[in-house]
């Protein structure tokens, strides 16, 4: 394992491209790095059709089991089969559509012409409620096997349990008493009888937006690489500002579209803030686990320090205070 894993940091341009050759596809030589801080993710031009794209993926080395890799592609393709406007994987020369390479999990995708969008209008959120319906009814017709259960036990705890060592010893005992009202709340207000397969990531950066001159505008989810089994709702807070005077404006425009094609719970609203909540806790936790990946210190330089572990705890409590 360490050996793949001094691999996956050392990625060079040649056993990228190299990659890409034993897929199934001849590269131009052109390739760009994208932004992506859990696997490492590379934009290649090949040469047929002419001048078309596509993206090859490398997992992090121990980050997901084969199997569970392989329910994120099912998923997507189950997806695309529906309609919904996600990027599936390709399948390579071998059929498949993941493959070993040097001791590395890969995978290719097609590349969309698209981009983030800068900000979401209220037409604009009501289309994308659409797209987060169409996928909630895909995940619902079956349950995940493999994949992250997002709840106080299997996702909050351990992530408690990874960050309490290294809080600050100031703000410590401030910091695991929000984070323990909120973890309660949840454990006892929400219900895993509604978890089903959802995104589990969807934040306004794994949203793209087509960018193709004279067509209508077009939204697709990207990134997939945390889905798992949770509330719906999980799927909706990261979308919006949190803005007071929008929020509920927000949230309007976008049930009017999922509610078109999918009955939502409007009680899982109250949940929106204690699931932010166990995030703020999730993330910091992944940035220790991956503070031995060279990238990250430099991407998170002010990690462990008073003023992020105060930052956090503020964070916090504001959720706490939030709670009904």
């Amino acid at each position: 394992m360490a050996k793949h894993q001094e691999l996956f940091y050392q990625l060079t341009p040649d056993f990228v491209l190299d990659a890409i050759e034993q897929f199934g596809w001849r590269t131009t030589g052109e390739y760009l790095q994208l932004n992506s801080y859990e696997n490492r993710v590379f934009s290649a031009r090949v040469e047929d059709p002419p001048g078309s794209q596509i993206i090859v993926k490398f997992y992090r080395p121990g980050r997901w089991s084969e199997a569970a890799v392989r329910e994120e592609h099912e998923f997507l393709g189950e997806l695309d089969a529906a309609g919904v406007s996600v990027l599936a994987p390709l399948k390579m020369r071998s059929g498949d559509t993941l493959q070993m390479h040097h001791g590395l999990w890969c995978a290719v995708f097609p590349k969309a012409l698209a981009r983030i969008p800068q900000e979401f209008l209220s037409d604009d959120l009501t289309k994308l409620g659409r797209v987060i319906a169409r996928m909630h009814n895909v995940g619902a017709q079956s349950r995940s096997r493999a994949r992250p259960i997002l709840d106080v036990e299997h996702y909050a705890l351990p992530a408690l349990d990874t960050v309490a060592p290294l809080i600050t010893p100031a703000w410590r005992d401030r910091y695991l008493t929000a984070a323990e009202s909120i973890l309660e709340f949840l454990d006892d207000e929400l219900d895993p009888a509604c978890f089903q397969r959802i995104h589990g990531d969807c934040h306004r950066g794994n949203v793209l937006q087509s960018d193709q001159a004279g067509r209508e505008k077009e939204f697709f989810l990207i990134d997939f690489d945390d889905f798992g089994m949770g509330p719906p709702v999980q799927d909706l807070w990261m979308l919006f500002r949190h803005d007071e005077s929008d929020l509920d404006d927000e949230l309007d425009a976008f049930l009017s579209g999922y509610e078109e094609l999918r009955e939502f719970d409007q009680d899982q609203l109250r949940f929106m803030e204690p699931l932010r909540g166990m995030r703020i806790i999730h993330y910091a936790a992944w940035i220790a686990r991956r503070w031995e990946d060279p990238s990250f210190p430099q991407i998170f330089p002010q990690f462990g320090s008073d003023a992020y572990w105060l930052d956090e705890l503020q964070a916090l409590e504001k959720v706490v205070a939030r709670l009904n």
